[in-house]
């Protein structure tokens, strides 16, 4: 979920990312994320009346619509960073089915959804996600009754058309804010940083627009002159970044390719980029491998993979004896060469699986070692 100001945290270890483990103890740990001040407010809804937007660029065009979409300011704890985030969801149907970005929910131990049409606060749970495409699906517990927002296709969008960018700037909660602008392109792509780890997520096909998108913006609806959702705003904050031209710009996943994932994830159909249900847990922390990466003075033992830089006390991989400053190589005799192979082939798992884990120790004896892996955040 968006830091604020100014994307996910970078977590307890710098350069370091956290592989999909969180023990029950932890789940409970309630911490102040920097850069985020205060909990979302209980609001009355939101009147969004946008400041006028640029001239549109076809004739007969509207300005940005004024219309309520179905907003939730969505905020979690993240147990084992000891931080807190928030970001924005889109409500999908009146059960509190909502869509968001993956990296609003990613490590989070405890998400709560404020929905502002009418300031109710739910607990959530995570139904599934791609991580590469940077989508989510949550469901707001025992929530009906709910407005949702109501979707355009973002495939008749074109350059000028006037879009209203809604979000929860700053991660602040409240009443969601409004800023407008114009398309400047559509078919972007950009490449998106874990700073945790130093691994990239490519994003294709974005829409970019002028709209001033801020982080807490992240997961809420673009919407077009009539008030319909035809993206889902995109931003960067200060645990993941991305790579992109000029100031005042901002991106978005359309919506029809946002709403494929969404329905596959509501369907419960997992795939090599779309994870359901359950995240498993290894329990622990990994980076680069680098002949003398930060924090690393030593050459590592290994040429390629993941290298442990912590482990999750009493976590699955310490009690199965794998070791600090070890690589890992390989999981269930598929190649590891880097820390998001690792997640990625982790996430091909359910917590309760035993895999098999090929490491190399710091004194160069290579072991392959069996985990049973337990439930972690997502990832």
């Amino acid at each position: 979920m968006d830091q604020t100001p100014e994307r996910r945290g970078p977590g307890g270890c710098a350069g370091c990312l956290l592989i999909l483990a969180v023990l029950a103890a932890i789940v409970a740990v309630l911490a102040g994320r920097p850069l985020l001040e205060g909990g979302p407010e209980e609001a009355a809804p939101p009147m969004l009346t946008a400041p006028a937007s640029p001239s549109p660029a076809r004739t007969g065009d509207a300005r940005p619509s004024g219309r309520r979409p179905g907003v939730v300011n969505i905020d979690t704890e993240q147990g084992l960073r000891m931080t807190r985030a928030a970001g924005t969801g889109i409500l999908l149907d009146g059960s509190g089915l909502v869509l968001t970005n993956n990296h609003v929910i990613q490590g989070a131990t405890r998400i709560r959804g404020t929905v502002t049409d009418n300031g109710r606060r739910f607990t959530a749970d995570v139904l599934g996600y791609d991580k590469s495409g940077d989508i989510a699906v949550i469901r707001l517990r025992g929530a009906a009754g709910l407005r949702p927002a109501a979707f355009g296709d973002s495939t008749r969008a074109v350059p000028g058309d006037p879009v209203t960018a809604v979000g929860n700037a700053g991660g602040k909660g409240g009443s969601p804010r409004a800023v407008t602008g114009t398309i400047i392109a559509l078919g972007r792509q950009i490449t998106a940083t874990d700073q945790s780890d130093g691994s990239a997520e490519r994003l294709t096909e974005m829409i970019e627009t002028d709209a001033p998108i801020r982080p807490g913006d992240s997961g809420g609806p673009l919407l077009n002159s009539t008030g319909e959702v035809i993206g889902v705003n995109t931003a960067a904050s200060a645990g993941f970044q991305m790579e992109q031209n000029g100031a005042q710009r901002g991106f978005a996943i359309p919506s029809n390719r946002a709403l494929t994932v969404a329905r596959q994830i509501q369907r419960g159909e997992s795939s090599p980029t779309v994870h359901i249900g359950k995240t498993p847990m290894l329990g622990v922390e990994v980076r680069s491998v680098g002949p003398r990466s930060t924090g690393n003075p030593t050459p590592a033992p290994a040429a390629s993979g993941a290298l442990i830089s912590g482990l999750i006390p009493g976590g699955p991989a310490e009690a199965a004896g794998l070791r600090r400053g070890a690589v890992i190589v390989a999981l269930n005799g598929r190649p590891v060469v880097s820390p998001s192979a690792l997640t990625d082939l982790l996430l091909l798992h359910r917590p309760g699986d035993t895999v098999q884990v090929a490491w190399t120790d710091t004194d160069g004896r290579s072991y392959t070692t069996p985990v049973l892996l337990a439930e972690g955040p997502p990832q």
